[in-house]
């Protein structure tokens, strides 16, 4: 087994594309990167495999156009080395449905994302039939979490009466009231074991959120994510490789986690960067 130094982390949460929050030309700016800028950021933080959803799927707020953006990234995906991807399913927009059960079943494609506060629903009137097709087609879903209309405990109804989806909770530490217990909570709460969180969030660099969660749920159930290219991943690689946890407990949230939760197939070899060749599913 190599050192924690040569691991080459999982992140299975980022973007590409361009932010736009209509707020500060210069943050859009700086927000935004292209799929392959993306990459090569991952590639110096050591990170092999960047799970990712475009941002022109959910930006700007209440007006993305999902559809459209699921294909940008399958385009991208299929372009760029190291990239995975996230199909969008925005409720509002039912053909995104359709979409997403064409694009999950290619190799590039593992699993749904949705965004309740970007496009504008609330998951307690649309969870059920979210999760209805996940467990339909055995997969997991990603989903913003920790504002009104994401609240992670509003989601537990649905994941409990639906074992076979998988439910990652993003942003560990995020609550619009400040509310930094929320993901575990609701974790803790979950009674069939398929809800996790990842640490995609700025709150997860608190000091001793990471060792918190840990402590209470597991570093089972904690996936690594960066939020790239909204967060810079070496910063949030650091945070994992530096936390007052295990080896062990680092490599679960790094890689090993997503491998199980996603059923990737990689080399054993975790210092070989992995190319399409070396992804299945």
């Amino acid at each position: 087994m190599c050192g924690l130094q040569d691991l080459q982390a999982i992140d299975v949460h980022a973007h590409f594309g361009s932010y736009r929050r209509e707020r500060s030309e210069l943050m859009d700016r700086l927000l935004s990167a292209d799929a392959q800028t993306v990459a090569d950021r991952a590639g110096r933080a050591n990170i092999g495999l960047t799970i990712v959803s475009p941002l022109s799927a959910l930006l700007p707020r209440f007006k993305a156009d999902a559809v459209a953006g699921n294909e940008e990234a399958a385009i991208a995906v299929e372009q760029t080395p190291g990239l995975l991807q996230w199909v969008v399913i925005n409720p509002l927009q039912q053909e995104s449905y359709l979409q997403a059960e064409r694009m999950l079943s290619r190799p590039r494609c593992v699993g749904i994302k949705i965004h309740p506060e970007e496009h504008g629903f609330a998951v307690k009137e649309h969870g059920r039939p979210i999760f209805r097709f996940a467990a339909d087609h055995n997969a997991t879903i990603l989903t913003h979490s920790g504002e009104e209309n994401s609240l992670p405990e509003d989601f537990l109804p649905f994941a409990d009466d639906h074992a076979e989806a998988k439910l990652v909770l993003a942003h560990l530490g995020c609550g619009f009231d400040g509310d930094t217990t929320r993901q575990v909570r609701a974790i803790q709460r979950s009674k069939r074991g398929n809800v996790f969180v990842d640490t995609s969030s700025m709150a997860s660099l608190f000091s001793g959120l990471i060792e918190w969660a840990v402590g209470e749920i597991g570093a089972e159930r904690i996936l690594f994510g960066t939020d790239s290219p909204l967060y810079d991943p070496a910063t949030q690689r650091a945070r994992i490789d530096r936390a007052e946890i295990r080896d062990s407990e680092k490599r679960l949230i790094l890689r090993d986690n997503a491998i199980r939760l996603l059923g990737l197939q990689l080399p054993e070899d975790s210092t070989m960067h992995y190319s399409e060749k070396a992804i299945s599913r």
